[in-house]
Order: structure tokens, then sequence, then C-alpha cells
């Protein structure tokens, strides 16, 4: 080890008489201080300007839109080459290599003593960024050390697979530019790799293990995972190792077919180690957060504890819905299965398969874009774009022999399987996020694992329909499958109901919205039925519809105030009631206390407030409330070209209605629960959709927050994670530009100044 040492040394010594080792560090401390001090003041603008978040410490490191060591992993590649570029090439154009061979020393000691001055020279670059942790950590409260360090962990493995590459690299040439274009040439195909013959399963492990892009990405977000460390150390002592068989067939002038054989067994071994540490029964993880950001929240933990056995996941891909093809063509398949990183970490028996097939669906812009070509050039044309062969396409009798994709409008689909054959689809949404979040997921695998709430919906009374589009009906609300919020998405089963039969036992909640005409006397006796035996129910009213539906509330104390609510308003109409989250209802779910905290809103279109007693056995907590100013308008019915007074003589009443309760009793040995709203508009299609200017309106959190509470808190899935507290930062705007001066100018200065005396000593001499 003296002699690695030693060799070390002087290689060190080389390298910082050298400019440039010394440029290459005070760029490098420049571009990351520049970074650093843009991501650092504005945080401090932000806080100054009185607003308030959290996560403060990754979002300066680890943003991917200009976080410092993001940063630090785009110019990374850049400055190795340069430094690897003469660690052997310089010893072959010198011809001093001739004197190391003549010396006892052997191939191995040449090249650990090189590469352990790269080493060296990478923990100063990192000792480099430790400036910019300890100034945060000084200034900003409850900074997240372990994962920036985790990291910093990151950028160094990476370094190191950059320092072996080029060091090999650096043995085939005495040319030093032709090293680093080589090593250049290198990095740049271990990044493109992973995009090579996606369409066979074994090949695309093997690349994907290959590729190096963005194996540093879980580091910096403080996720330890030691498939990417191990890729790491396999990629370093795979190129130290190629490094010392080049070494020994120059030194030994040994024949060309020896090497090859010895380079095809070390590759071969680094591809199986690779191959097997990339197994996810082998793979091990350590979050560092404080919030276990990169973790499944417990309660998808114990779903997933709950599915014993095996799991397949299978994705079908119709090439006639181009509009999903990218989400999981071939080229997109390793991205894809990122997202499942997740559940696989905690079942690895979790399978990943993917059916390509060409069926009818319901697509109007293909033949719009290609108006000229016929069904089967489209496809040609369709396959031909996304680089994809006809003989990847499973049959479609062979596909609709296995699964049954027409209520999904053969549209982008997954389905979960288990080895025991239940199965449930996992679909993607129409909104801007689009993929299904942990919520989602969870909430398909926990119907796999257990019975779930079944909602049942009251029809036969002029009642909002579950099944159609239009604005008025609850399509989106009850099982629309793009609408993510849809509670098909969220973990329920959904039925209809007739009243005029008995209540199925299987039915947990009852829908009513907006009857327009009163129950009859038998549908009134099954109903009673099913609330004798502690059925929750979920009741909409609506302006107008108060005698049909007085009756059916009444037993629980609850009364539709007459007329509909007002308050005049200049920028909607009167009946435009805006309603606000109470604070008692955080205790019933923390949907509707996140709404209260954060001030957000209902819009309820012509609502009718909600009058209550206690003297029937529930207990009652106002869920919103409208503003103390409205009323409930007993005359006006022209809300666009007529105004609106109050006249208490006719019983008008000025002040804060409730617009939605909570009613709650024990039977037998569990709570009935249910919820009544003064509005059936606000949880519609159209109200749902909409969206208006300075509004901050949540309408889908009341069907999130009241079905998770009237489900007994079993779906939708609570994936909440404990706020990051570091949310402040003690410095000042003053104080962030003596930081940014320091930082930018003093320190590379100093840098600079070090690097100078240093090359006037040297001349000196």
């Amino acid at each position: 080890m003296k002699t690695v040492f030693n060799i070390a040394r002087a290689e060190l010594q080389t390298l910082f008489y050298s400019p440039v080792a010394w440029l290459i560090i005070i760029i490098f401390t420049f571009q990351v201080s520049m970074g650093f001090s843009s991501q650092y003041e504005s945080w401090v603008r932000y806080l100054e300007q009185g607003y308030k978040s959290s996560g403060i410490s990754l979002d300066i490191f680890a943003n991917q839109q200009g976080g410092v060591l993001t940063n630090v992993l785009g110019y990374l590649y850049l400055y190795i080459p340069l430094l690897t570029m003469g660690l052997m090439s310089r010893e072959f154009a010198s011809g001093s290599i001739k004197l190391l061979y003549s010396s006892p020393i052997t191939n191995a000691q040449i090249i650990l003593g090189k590469y352990l001055s790269m080493l060296i020279y990478a923990f100063i670059l990192v000792a480099i960024l430790l400036v910019y942790v300890l100034t945060s950590w000084s200034t900003i409260r409850d900074f997240e050390l372990k994962a920036v360090l985790m990291g910093i962990l990151g950028i160094y493995m990476l370094i190191t697979a950059y320092a072996a590459i080029g060091l090999f690299m650096s043995s085939f040439t005495s040319y030093q530019v032709v090293a680093a274009m080589g090593t250049l040439a290198v990095l740049a195909a271990l990044n493109y790799v992973g995009s090579l013959w996606q369409d066979i399963e074994f090949v695309r492990d093997i690349t994907y293990w290959l590729t190096i892009s963005g194996r540093a990405g879980g580091f910096l977000l403080g996720l330890f995972s030691s498939e990417d460390f191990l890729y790491f150390v396999i990629v370093m002592l795979l190129f130290l190792s190629l490094t010392i068989i080049r070494l020994n067939a120059v030194r030994q002038q040994t024949r060309w077919t020896a090497s090859v054989w010895k380079y095809v067994g070390v590759i071969s071994i680094a591809l199986l180690l690779g191959y097997a540490t990339s197994r996810p029964m082998l793979m091990k993880y350590y979050d560092v957060t404080s919030t276990k950001f990169n973790t499944l929240t417990p309660n998808s933990q114990e779903v997933i504890k709950k599915l014993k056995g095996g799991l397949t996941i299978t994705t079908y891909t119709n090439i006639w819905d181009d509009q999903n093809l990218y989400i999981a063509y071939p080229r997109a398949v390793l991205a894809d299965i990122y997202r499942f990183r997740q559940y696989v970490r905690f079942k690895p028996e979790i399978k990943l398969k993917y059916v390509y097939y060409a069926d009818t669906t319901n697509n109007p812009g293909l033949a719009k874009r290609f108006p000229k070509l016929n069904n089967k050039e489209r496809l040609q044309k369709m396959l031909e774009l996304y680089g994809m062969k006809e003989s990847m396409l499973t049959p479609v009798e062979e596909v609709r022999k296995k699964v049954d994709l027409s209520p999904e409008g053969y549209k982008f689909v997954r389905v979960i399987e288990r080895e025991s054959g239940e199965k449930t689809f996992l679909r993607i949404f129409d909104d801007q996020m689009i993929f299904p979040s942990e919520a989602e997921i969870t909430a398909a695998l926990k119907r796999l694992a257990m019975p779930l709430p079944k909602i049942g919906f009251v029809s036969g009374h002029g009642e909002r329909d579950n099944h159609k589009e239009g604005d008025r009906n609850y399509n989106r609300f009850a099982d629309e499958k793009p609408f993510r919020y849809s509670v098909i998405n969220q973990g329920f089963n959904v039925a209809d109901v007739v009243l005029t039969r008995a209540i199925p036992d299987d039915i947990n909640i009852i829908v009513i919205a907006d009857m327009r005409t009163a129950l009859m006397p038998d549908e009134k006796v099954n109903l009673d039925k099913y609330v004798a035996r502690g059925g929750n129910l979920f009741i909409a009213g609506e302006a107008k519809r108060q005698q049909a539906m007085d009756d059916l509330v009444a037993p629980f104390g609850v009364r539709f105030a007459p007329g509909v609510l007002v308050k005049k308003n200049d920028n909607f109409v009167a009946n435009f009631t805006i309603a606000r989250a109470t604070p008692q209802a955080g205790s019933l779910s923390y949907v509707f206390g996140s709404m209260h905290k954060a001030k957000r809103v209902v819009t309820m279109p012509s609502a009718v407030g909600l009058e209550y007693t206690t003297d029937k056995g529930f207990a009652v907590t106002p869920l919103l409330t409208s503003d103390s100013l409205s009323w409930n308008e007993m005359e006006t019915t022209d809300f666009i070209d007529d105004s609106v007074s109050l006249n208490p003589a006719i019983g008008e009443v000025q002040k804060a209605y409730p617009t939605a309760m909570a009613l709650s009793r024990k039977v037998s040995s569990r709570t009935q629960k249910i919820v009544i709203l003064g509005d059936a508009d606000c949880i519609s299609n159209g109200e749902i959709s909409i969206t208006r200017n300075n509004i901050p309106a949540v309408n889908y959190s009341i069907l999130t927050g009241a079905f998770f509470w009237l489900s007994d808190n079993e779906v939708p899935i609570d994936v909440r994670r404990p706020d990051s507290t570091d949310d402040k930062i003690s410095a000042d705007k003053d104080g962030a530009f003596r930081i940014k001066v320091l930082l930018t100018w003093v320190f590379p200065g100093i840098l600079a100044i070090c690097a100078i005396v240093l090359w006037i000593r040297r001349r000196g001499r």
C-alpha cells in the first residue's frame, strides 16, 4: 500500500503543479457558488414576502430545475475527462512508463495509485460542496443534513465511476486529447445504452443496469439504494480491471486474443454481478429524509403486507390509442418501470409485463392526421413513428381471451392480478398529472386484498344520474374512469339501487341526490330498514326540492331551509354561494382540516341552507358554512336580471347557514354516519370541472373527505406525510447578499491566490 500511496502523492503533485487541476477547482467553485446563491436568494426573497413553504433543503440542493447538486451532475462529465486524460497518456508520451515498467512495481499498484489520486481530488471537490452545506445548515431551520449529505455521496460515487472510465481510456493512447474524447464517448454510450433493445426483456434488464443516466438521482433525493451504490462500485472495479489487463498486455506483450478473452471474462463477471444486484429480492434501501419522502406511506405498506403470493401488473397498450402510446412503448419501458419502484421495494415478487396490441378504439384524431391512409397504413405509420415492429403486437384474439378491455374503451390501462386470480384495473387520468399517484395505486391493490365499501346510487325519483356525462350528472363523481377523484378510482365499488326492493346487505353507503319526487311508502320502508341497521347515507339536496326531500331528512332532525341561499355580490349572481370548511370538520376527516387550514372553498350554485336539531339522537357537526351575510331568499327567482333584498317579514333570515353537515350515532356495535349537503350541483360534472379566477375551489374534496369518513377511513387511502420543518432561513436579504459575495467572489478568489502562490513557488524552485 505504501507504493500505491507514493504513486498517488506523485500524481497529485504533478496534477496541482499544472494549471488544469486548479482551473477546474476554481471554475467548479464559481459555478456552484452562482447556482447556490441564486437558489438561496430566491428563497430568502420568497419568505420575506410573507409566503410560507417547507422543503427548502432539498429544493436548494436537489431541485430538478436549478438545484445545486443537480447542476453539478450536469457539468461533471466535462471536468473529469480533463483530469483523467493525462493519467496514463502522459506516461506513454514522455516515455516514463518504461521507468515504471523497469521498477519493482506491479501494474495493479500503478493503476491503484493513480486512481487513488483521483479519489483524493474528488474528495476535494466534495469538500468544496460541504462549504455550501455548512452555510445552509447554519441558516436554515431543521436543515435536511442527512438527505443533502446522501446527495453528495451520490456525486462522489459518480466521480469515482467517471474517473475509472477516464483512467481506462487514458491507457489506450499517448494523446491526451484522444483520451479525453474517448472518455466522453464511453460516458455518452453508457447514457444511451438504456434505450437499446427494449423489446427483449432479458436484454432490457442488462441495458438497464448498464445505463449510468439517473444513477445518482436517488442519492440526491436522500435515498440510498444498494443497486445504485453497487453499480458505481462494479463500474469502478470493472474499468480498473480492464486498465490493468491493458497494461499487462503492453508490458508483457501478450497475444491480443488472450487479452480479448480476459476483457470478455471481466465484463461478463461485471454484467452478472450487475444483473444480480438489480434483482428486487437483493436490493436494499435507506431513506434518510425526515418525512420519508422516498418511501411508501405506512398505510400503503400495510396494504402490501396483506397481498400474499405473486402479483403481476400487465400494461395493455393499444397502438390505435396513440395519445397514450408514449407512456410505455418499448423505449419508454425503463421509465415506466421506475414508477412502481417503491412498490417493488416492499413486494419484490411483483412482475411487470407489457402487452402491445391493435384494436378498434374511438380516435378520430388519427384519421384526421392521416386522411389519405387506410387503417393498415395508419397502423404501420404509428409503428414506424415509435420504432416498433408488427411482430411485437399480440393478436387481438389472444388479448380478448385474457381480459375484457371494452369497459375501458380499449384505452391505455393496466391490469393488476394476484396469483390467486383476483384482478382489478389501474388507470391513467385526464388531468395534468396523468399517472396514478400512491393513493390510486394503493386503492387498486387494497381492492385485491380485502372487501372495500360499496356505494349504492338511488334512482327512480329524478335523481342525478351516475352514468351520464352531462354537466348536471355525477358520472365523474361516481364512475368516470379517467377522472382521478371518481370514487371507483379511489377504491370504492359502485352499484345502482332501486328502493322498491330491499337494499342489498353488501351496500355500505347510499347516495340520494336531488330527488324531484318523494319516496313511495314501500320505498320508505326499505330505506328505513337500511337506516335501522346502521347503514351510512350521503344525501344532497337542491333548491326547489325541499318539499320532495324534507321527509327524507326529517328523521335525522334536519330540514332544508325554504328558498335559496343568496348574498349580494358584484362578481357573481346572488345565488352563487362560496362555502368554507368549519374548524370542527377537521375532527371527522383530515381532508376537511386541510381545507380549513389552507382556506380552500367549495362553490355551490343554487344552494339551500340546512337547519337542524339535536333531539334525534345524532351528534351533528357542520362541515361547510356560507357567509354570515347570506340569507334564504324566498321571493326572487331570476337572479340574472333581478336584484335581491332581505325581507325578514316573510321569514328570510340573514346568517351563516350550514351547507353541509355530518351526523353520527351508535347503532349496535357500529357508528352510523350520514352526510347531508344543501346543494347537489357542487359535486356535479360541471362544477367539479370548472375553475374561476381567484376562487380556490376544491369541490372534489367534498367527495374525498366525506367518503373517507363514511367508509370508516378505509378509502380513499390516506397517504399523508408529515410536513417538512425546514421552512425558515435566518438570513435576511442583506445577509443573503453577503453570502453571495463571499461564496461567489471571495471563496474562488482565495483558491485562485493559492494556485498563483503555488505556481510562483514552483517557478522559484
